[in-house]
């Protein structure tokens, strides 16, 4: 039997549109159709998953992977002599990468069909307030939808300065280096945020000379720094030239290389240049002017507590609204903006969000720092667990890392964790549950883990801070 057609209550074609079919678009139209609304979702792509499963999140962590696995290789006795040598050209790697997008992107169809979210393929601009037009990708022509509320889900691409080439072979940006089809011995990374720091440890784990020009004095300043210095270090030790407080003046491009001037003075000739330095919001072809909305300089939009823009029918969540641009973040996001237009008592604001960066090793951390403790004066104290005394660790032979519990020095209240090393973002998990529920330090140092485990580090972390209490 043919599932029955969800009826609207109004004039209108759609209950509600979402724009974007990635993860907080997605999350958005199941909320919403599971509510009983009639909803449709227009993306461009003729595949759901939006950047994230096409050119974002899922490639570059599947890339990493088979890079780490490279890596271990390496460091193994057993195959060291086999790969000492061999470099992997990164088309053949992202071999891997592209047959874990194709699994995704059938997984995700299934949910639209079971849901019976209609899918437009095609650019949408807004008409007026309750219209869309949208011009549909295979020369069909435009078509327009009217609907009652709308959510902006329409994601984000790397900001692209005027001054560099984009179209040279030798020039990418985080969505065209997933198509460099040749072997280079050096790279240039600029910019050291996420995406730089996770792009210049899969090129080092590949073999590659890499430069590592960062605007800032440290990387990724907004991490404990305890953390980002053992990043630095690491980075170090395998070879990647950190350049800090520098900025690019200009880029000279060639056949066979690029050559990078910034201010300093200082020149860096390499095979290529990939540049990781901001986003941009996909907002500017949605002729938002029609529906009252204005995006700022970097094509994002603002909302309120309940995802509303200022428009009070439209909401924006994901990359589009900026921090924290994660699509665990995004996913959530959708679900509670979704939750908000149909009234759920449930939904809520999401604030609390795991740091998760896939460098090699892993990065990831919640809650507060030493130095957010220290600037506010609040009582805390330490528990660590280096990596190199866990078993488990030693057996992996993963010696780098360590797991970081800031704790209230009175009440032993959990503040922060901070996790460096394998695993990294599946660890912090468990810390974030225990501070979720409220639980003390106690909680750790009462719990039995399974031994040998990475988990372990949990209770040895919570012996440590103990320790050193008086």
């Amino acid at each position: 039997m043919a599932p029955q057609k969800r009826k609207v209550r109004h004039g209108f074609e759609y209950d509600a549109v979402v724009l974007g079919a990635g993860p907080a678009g997605e999350a958005a139209a199941m909320k919403l159709a599971k509510s009983g609304l009639k909803v449709a979702v227009i993306d461009p792509r003729d595949q759901v998953g939006g950047n994230c499963a096409h050119v974002g999140t899922i490639p570059s962590k599947a890339l990493r992977q088979s890079v780490f696995n490279i890596i271990s290789m390496r460091r193994d006795p057993i195959f060291s002599s086999f790969t000492d040598n061999f470099q992997v050209p990164l088309n053949k790697v992202l071999s891997k990468a592209r047959r874990v997008i194709a699994s995704q992107v059938n997984t995700h169809k299934l949910f639209y069909e079971r849901n019976r979210v209609e899918i437009i393929q095609g650019w949408g601009r807004f008409i007026d307030k309750n219209t869309l037009e949208v011009e549909q990708v295979h020369g069909e022509g435009a078509k327009t939808v009217t609907f009652e509320k709308a959510v902006i889900a329409v994601g984000s691409r790397p900001y692209r300065p005027d001054l560099l080439d984009f179209d040279h072979p030798r020039v990418f940006d985080s969505d065209k280096i997933l198509q460099m089809d040749y072997v280079a011995r050096k790279i240039i990374i600029y910019g050291a945020g996420v995406i730089g720091c996770e792009y210049a440890s899969i090129f080092t784990g590949l073999g590659y000379v890499v430069d590592l020009i960062n605007n800032k004095e440290q990387l990724l300043s907004y991490l404990d720094d305890e953390i980002s210095d053992a990043l630095s270090h690491d980075f170090r030790q395998f070879g990647v030239r950190i350049r800090s407080n520098e900025e690019i003046e200009r880029l000279e491009t060639f056949d066979d290389c690029v050559v990078l001037h910034l201010k300093s003075g200082k020149k860096i000739k390499s095979d290529a240049i990939l540049w990781c330095n901001g986003r941009s919001g996909n907002t500017d072809g949605l002729n938002l002017e029609a529906v009252g909305l204005s995006a700022n300089s970097r094509g994002q939009l603002e909302v309120d507590q309940t995802y509303r823009t200022k428009a009070e029918h439209i909401y924006a969540v994901g990359d589009v609204i900026g921090w924290p641009s994660l699509a665990s973040a995004a996913y959530d996001q959708g679900r509670n903006a979704a939750g908000f237009m149909v009234g759920d008592k449930h939904a809520e604001f999401v604030n609390s969000v795991p740091t998760g960066i896939y460098t090699i090793p892993e990065i990831s951390s919640i809650g507060a720092t030493e130095e957010d403790l220290t600037r506010d004066q609040i009582p805390y104290e330490v528990g660590q667990a280096f990596f190199k005394h866990l078993a488990r660790s030693q057996i992996i032979g993963e010696r780098s890392g360590v797991l970081k519990i800031l704790f209230h020095r009175e009440t032993l209240q959990i503040l922060g964790i901070h996790c460096y090393g394998n695993h990294a973002s599946e660890i912090i998990h468990i810390g974030q549950a225990v501070m979720k529920c409220g639980h003390t330090l106690e909680y750790f140092i009462n719990t039995t883990f399974n031994y040998p485990t990475m988990a372990e580090a949990y209770r040895v972390a919570a012996l440590n801070g103990m320790n050193r209490i008086f």
